[in-house]
């Protein structure tokens, strides 16, 4: 969420967004008074229509144009990730059934250390464009080789989902502090203090990987599935297109939403972090809870009731007049998406278990192909 604003102050150094008063300036008339009474008069605080006042709406309607506009470069900056994700997932895919899962994830870590100490000290949108592009690199070999060995580990269906639903969790235990994180310690700190923050926690996930995981390439016996095969399964189109649509409404959100913000509620940097606060914390549910549930009542019938929920929530998102109209429909919105990416995830991998080779990073690139020209939307 502090993108945005970032950008705009970039644009204005000597005016930044937060200097802009959120109300029309007041003028205070004192009424005149006789010099031989002691009873003192009080000022009242009239609003007349005067230069400053206007001057303040027209600031306001150039600011308010200013910002609309923003929103085509915020758009492309986010979508440079999932364009180059894009790119890179049917190489990971492959990639991953010749050497194994362990490298891919480590060189995906390296990926995003680069890239958050990059948008630690960027100044400049081409410098910022670049670190976000590095990102849809590094969450590739991430998130394709970390759900491919999960379900190679977990052989077992309800053990996947389970151990799927962990994983999720700590997916959303990171979107559940970083956007609040991020606007408070850009509010009260900087902008490069939430980023250096990050690089030190990935800087330790790395050193974790090393001694738990050691590197190493790993040669899988069996031929992997095509990408061509996987993409004219039935199923898997099903199950990856759940994924998609459920994904693709938080992924226009997180651009265009604290820029609305901005817009329409004069909502401050940290107010624009914590308004995705009730998402998380619902998707943290969601996912946890419909891991071991979704195999009990049906992936399928879960993740369908998952869907019906995320359009209502996002149909009740653009009548929302303050920051607190936001709260029921953003927390239903991320525990219905839990509930499609916590049972969607592990039944692609049963997917490729019972139609193909058990051999599951194509598979689990699959999803991120499908999402990932949606997010520019």
């Amino acid at each position: 969420p502090i993108i945005p604003e970032f950008l705009y102050d970039i644009r204005h150094p000597d005016a930044p967004l937060a200097s802009f008063p959120k109300e029309p300036p007041t003028t205070t008339t004192l009424p005149p008074c006789k010099r031989e009474t002691t009873t003192p008069y009080n000022g009242i605080d009239i609003t007349t229509p005067g230069y400053d006042n206007a001057s303040w709406y027209a600031e306001r309607e150039e600011r308010h144009k200013e910002l609309v506009e923003e929103t085509v470069e915020v758009g492309l900056m986010f979508a440079s990730k999932a364009f180059v994700q894009l790119l890179a997932n049917p190489i990971v895919g492959p990639l991953t059934h010749k050497i194994g899962y362990s490298i891919p994830m480590f060189t995906g870590f390296v990926i995003m250390f680069i890239s958050t100490l990059i948008f630690a000290f960027g100044r400049t949108y081409p410098v910022l464009f670049i670190a976000r592009a590095l990102q849809g690199i590094g969450s590739s070999c991430s998130s394709v080789s970390g759900m491919g060995m999960l379900a190679d580990r977990y052989t077992d269906d309800k053990e996947r989902g389970n151990a799927m639903g962990i994983a999720l969790g700590g997916l959303a235990l990171g979107v559940l502090i970083g956007p609040p994180f991020g606007g408070i310690m850009y509010e009260f700190v900087g902008k490069s203090a939430p980023f250096l923050v990050l690089s030190a926690l990935a800087l330790g996930d790395g050193l974790l990987q090393l001694v738990m995981m050691q590197p190493s390439v790993v040669i899988e016996e069996s031929d992997p599935p095509s990408l061509k095969q996987l993409v004219m399964d039935p199923y898997i189109i099903v199950a990856a297109g759940a994924i998609t649509f459920a994904n693709m409404g938080i992924a226009m959100l997180e651009p265009s939403l604290p820029i609305w913000m901005m817009d329409n509620m004069g909502a401050s940097r940290w107010e624009q972090g914590v308004t995705f606060l009730p998402a998380s914390i619902s998707y943290l549910i969601g996912t946890n809870l419909f891991g071991p549930l979704g195999h009990r009542i049906g992936r399928w019938l879960a993740a369908l009731l998952g869907l019906v929920i995320i359009g209502l929530c996002l149909l009740c998102i653009p009548m929302a007049t303050s920051i607190q109209h936001l709260i029921i429909p953003n927390a239903g919105l991320g525990f219905a998406i839990g509930m499609v990416d916590s049972c969607m995830m592990p039944e692609l991998g049963y997917l490729v278990d019972i139609r193909h080779a058990a051999v599951y990073g194509s598979g689990y690139a699959m999803p991120s192909v499908w999402v990932s020209p949606l997010d520019p939307l």
